[in-house]
């Protein structure tokens, strides 16, 4: 059998396959039904559906025509004012095939454009609206000018609640022939984050191994540390066991191939969880914060995690 990328496989076609953006495709599906849609801003964390719905659009308009009426262009590779005065210029120029009045250019990644490409696909976008409508794609809208965002429709696509990445991994496992036990359901739903292209790859890794799947199976393949595990490290630092922590801390890094900063993430969400109060779960999170400024600044992580658990310690006493 062929092996192909689930990201691509299982990607919806229509607008009603599409998950955890229900208020967002009402509005969009209202734009397509009519053939008439203005330029379209798509903000939001990576691996919610942006990409997803703007071929979805594309292909609810022109049918099998799409192709030839679309141009995706990546900006994060080429993010140069040359892309929008060359490539998106000349696409833009010509009139669609078939009977939707525009074509669609979705420009993915594009707050990665320079400041004098966005200023160029601003009067691109104001001089080709008879022939053409753009769909812009980011992470973060506010890198984005304010001319451009004035001129489109804003929509803020969030990550995938629990119950809709439940039913993405229900029809996986049915279509796959896997068997996902509920703990393996509950740590692509933490490993993932709302994020389904990183649920699809990690999913994918495990089939490829076994095809009963089960937790462990799981956080190994992604290299996450349980949470129990994280959650043990505190309580040890907590009850005065430094070294105790200290050595449980090394070996979870060792075995799942962590880095500090990997660690230092799981904790601070882990430290939510401790039967401790209030003002304790603040002191350590600002402690967090300090020791992964630190290690972003290139400091030693092994000096800084013992630092964090030295406090943690502190604070227990």
């Amino acid at each position: 059998m062929e092996y192909t990328i689930w990201t691509e496989k299982y990607r919806p076609q229509t607008f009603s396959e599409v998950k955890g953006q229900q208020e967002i495709i009402k509005r969009v599906e209202a734009f397509v039904t009519q053939k008439n849609m203005p330029h379209l801003l798509f903000s939001g964390p990576a691996g919610v559906g942006k990409t997803t719905l703007s071929l979805v659009i594309a292909k609810t308009l022109f049918g099998p025509q799409w192709r030839q009426n679309v141009l995706e262009l990546n900006a994060s590779d080429e993010r140069g004012i040359d892309v929008v005065r060359n490539k998106v210029k000349d696409f833009a120029r010509t009139k669609a095939i078939g009977d939707v009045p525009f074509k669609i250019i979705y420009l993915d990644e594009c707050d990665a454009l320079t400041k004098e490409a966005q200023q160029a696909l601003r009067r691109t976008m104001e001089n080709y609206t008879q022939t053409c409508r753009f769909i812009l794609s980011c992470n973060y809208s506010s890198k984005i000018i304010d001319p451009i965002q004035s001129r489109c429709a804003i929509f803020r696509f969030k990550p995938l609640p629990k119950e809709e990445i439940f039913k993405i991994i229900d029809k996986i496992k049915k279509t796959e022939s896997l068997s996902i036990t509920d703990e393996a359901k509950e740590a692509l739903y933490v490993i993932s984050g709302g994020d389904v292209r990183r649920l699809e790859n990690v999913l994918q890794s495990c089939s490829a191994l076994q095809k009963d799947i089960d937790g462990e199976l799981v956080y190994s393949l992604a290299s996450v540390a349980r949470p129990k595990e994280i959650k043990e490290i505190l309580e040890f630092a907590l009850k005065n066991q430094f070294m105790k922590a200290r050595d449980h801390l090394l070996s979870t890094m060792l075995n799942y191939g962590l880095s500090g900063q990997d660690v230092i993430q799981q904790i601070q969400r882990e430290i939510m969880n401790l039967d401790v109060d209030g003002r304790k779960k603040m002191e350590l999170i600002a402690a967090c914060g300090d020791v992964e400024f630190r290690m972003t600044e290139g400091s030693d992580e092994y000096v800084q995690l013992e630092s964090f658990l030295a406090k943690t310690a502190l604070a227990g006493k």
